[in-house]
């Protein structure tokens, strides 16, 4: 009882501080050089390019701003493992670009913070929170940060996440790695932040940057950015590019956006998508030029359209009376602003029985992760400091590396992995993969879709990863609503805090391979009717503003 009032009365101490800082940076001078300026939490990608635009401010600014309010609450809740040691001299280099009359397009200078397993051929590490890769090298950027580069955007640093992606452990926590500790989210005390992309949801929802990249196998972009009050896109496999992220499976593997708003996400996905020569899943892409994704903001996008709502694959949860309650309300939002709401699109009895009871889509994960972890990341490492050349190695190095903290946190899904015996070559592979197929596929998600002739799904994010994970297909998450005041606190094995007042949840739009352009302009009508995000505002908010760095 002792050490449990002691964690409540840090935590209601951090809470004041920081409310007390929040309100301060509020009440100042909301303004650079006497223009008006949003505050840091809610500027945006378009405030952002105009104001370097007009000269109000610089990248070196931006960066000086970022770094200074990671610093104020990364010890709290341990989000970001590592800020780029020259973020400061790019951001010189953009800003002498854009003085001379070039830039690279809407991301020029700006920001945006990447998960910890999205290699970078510079002085960061890419560890996917393990020391088991601490110090080793890529030959190249990943394909995805080299498209961020070009596109004039800061890599200002890495996040944390759940280690290997929440491949690991059975008995883990969301947003625990041995490189970057436990994170926390940033809507209650001890929140959990969910995971994978742990560090990438809370840095973006308190604005540490403009936006952040995550990745995704199944849910590692949507459950944090549902919990914490974001839009997240989870891209088509291979609309994005996986080439030196460290994966799980190339059939699943996805990279996306984690923002504060559709359009910002639009930016951050126009940036990053496109084919890519070292990833032949992006020789699927089924275009010449990419969709305009910002365009398809449109406040008018539901018009016409019909949604369909899958009800046998929303199943009940403890505490979820709010979820489902907010989603009639959105239900009938969708209805107004033109949609035909379709009820009832669900998938076969034979698809539900195999999706929750079946064994195919483990197969598929184990199998492939014993095989693409050393085929498409550990083989071709330059620089390889612990000699990790295979699952099997990378296990045993954990079970003797202390700070791995093994057995506490088991290595039950790799010892399942290895224990399988086959990798993703092998026919039994190819069976359970083309059971996903059926089960996701046509009598899942895309068969209902086809045989109701709709333009998306919705449904709450808390169930909506699974069946798009098995085809490879969009999700694009938007803010819903919150937990009610009268919550009463639910926590996790570890004692992270999962449901409690206040912590956010979101709606999710699902559709075919390379729809994005449709779910985001879905998402981006809800959300300009709601206009959910704000409110319900983070406990704890850094509050270096740009006001204070300016002209410093």
């Amino acid at each position: 009882m002792i050490a449990l009032r002691s964690s409540m009365l840090s935590a209601l101490v951090v809470f004041l501080t920081t409310c007390i800082a929040f309100t301060s940076a509020q009440c100042s001078s909301s303004t650079v050089k006497g223009q008006p300026f949003p505050s840091l939490i809610d500027v945006t990608t378009e405030d952002l390019a105009t104001g370097l635009e007009s000269g109000l401010f610089t990248s070196v600014d931006l960066v000086t701003a970022y770094i200074d309010r990671i610093k104020q609450v990364n010890s709290t809740l341990h989000m970001v493992t590592e800020i780029n040691p020259d973020a400061m001299t790019i951001a010189r280099q953009l800003d002498a670009e854009r003085k001379n009359g070039t830039t690279r397009g809407p991301m020029h200078g700006l920001p945006i913070l990447i998960k910890n397993n999205i290699a970078t051929a510079d002085k960061m590490s890419n560890t996917a929170g393990s020391f088991a890769l601490y110090g080793a090298k890529v030959p190249r950027d990943s394909g995805v940060a080299a498209k961020l580069r070009a596109a004039g955007a800061i890599i200002l640093g890495k996040t944390n996440l759940s280690q290997w992606a929440n491949f690991r452990s059975d008995n883990s926590s969301n947003g625990w790695s041995a490189y970057g500790g436990q994170t926390y989210a940033a809507y209650y005390p001890n929140q959990d932040p969910s995971g994978s992309s742990s560090g990438s949801g809370v840095s973006s929802s308190i604005g540490l940057a403009l936006a952040a990249l995550g990745t995704e196998t199944s849910g590692s972009i949507l459950s944090p950015s549902e919990v914490n009050n974001l839009v997240g896109i989870k891209p088509t496999v291979g609309l994005t590019s996986r080439a030196l992220v460290v994966p799980i499976s190339q059939r699943q593997d996805t990279v996306g956006p984690m923002a504060r708003t559709v359009k910002d996400a639009a930016y951050l996905l126009q940036a990053i998508a496109g084919k890519d020569p070292n990833d032949n899943y992006t020789s699927a892409i089924p275009f010449d030029s990419l969709p305009d994704y910002v365009a398809a903001c449109s406040f008018n996008a539901f018009a016409g359209k019909r949604i369909g709502i899958p009800r046998n694959i929303i199943y009940s949860e403890q505490g979820d009376g709010p979820v489902l309650a907010a989603f009639t309300a959105a239900i009938e939002i969708v209805r107004k602003a033109g949609a035909t709401i379709v009820d009832n699109t669900n998938i076969t009895d034979y698809a539900l029985d195999q999706y929750f009871n079946g064994n195919a889509s483990t197969i598929v994960l184990d199998a492939d992760f014993v095989s693409d972890l050393p085929n498409e990341y550990l083989s071709k490492l330059t620089v390889n400091p612990n000699n990790v050349h295979s699952l099997a190695d990378v296990s045993n190095f954990t079970h003797r590396f202390p700070q791995e903290d093994y057995p506490d946190r088991d290595t039950g899904v790799w010892d399942q992995s290895l224990a399988l015996g086959f990798g993703n070559t092998d026919p039994r592979f190819f069976a359970a993969y083309a059971n996903n197929l059926i089960v996701a596929g046509i009598q899942g998600i895309l068969g209902a879709m086809a045989n109701n002739s709709l333009d998306a799904l919705m449904i709450p994010t808390d169930f909506s990863p699974g069946l798009p994970a098995l085809v490879g297909t969009p999700v694009v998450t938007v803010p819903m609503g919150f937990y009610p005041a009268n919550t009463t606190v639910q926590r996790t094995q570890r004692g992270l805090v999962e449901v409690a007042p206040g912590v956010p949840f979101g709606l999710s739009f699902m559709g075919t391979a390379f729809s994005e352009a449709s779910l985001i302009g879905f998402a981006y009508a809800y959300e300009q009717r709601t206009k959910v995000r704000n409110q319900v505002q983070p406990y704890i908010v850094p509050n270096t503003e740009l006001w204070d760095v300016v002209g410093r």
